[in-house]
């Protein structure tokens, strides 16, 4: 095993446990804004890793640039629905957690 493939191994691990954390924050955060973001902040950086470690296994540059182009739709798309839909929670009467006394 190469040194390419022990690094592209570590970054896609890396990514999955941020992956892991924001799934875990989505289960237990107490309201919707709070795992909105846990899910776009861990989800976009699990992403990134993950794209990282792919490409250092990409066969072309073509592949590389899909990879990114990829992640960068991602990136985007959280970073227009995560607020979108914590503007409809507000709207809405969502108010965020406060702890009790």
């Amino acid at each position: 095993m190469s040194a390419i493939d022990v690094v592209s191994i570590g970054l896609i691990a890396i990514g999955a446990l941020f992956f892991i954390a924001g799934s875990v924050g989505v289960l237990r955060f107490p309201d919707v804004y709070t795992r909105l973001h846990a899910l776009t902040k861990a989800d976009n950086l699990g992403l990134g890793f993950v794209v990282l470690g792919l490409a250092l296994r990409a066969d072309s540059a073509v592949v590389i640039a899909k990879l990114a182009v990829t992640w960068a739709l991602v990136v985007v798309a959280g970073a227009t629905a995560g607020p979108l839909v914590a503007e409809a929670a507000r709207t809405s009467g969502v108010h965020p957690w406060r702890r009790s006394k």
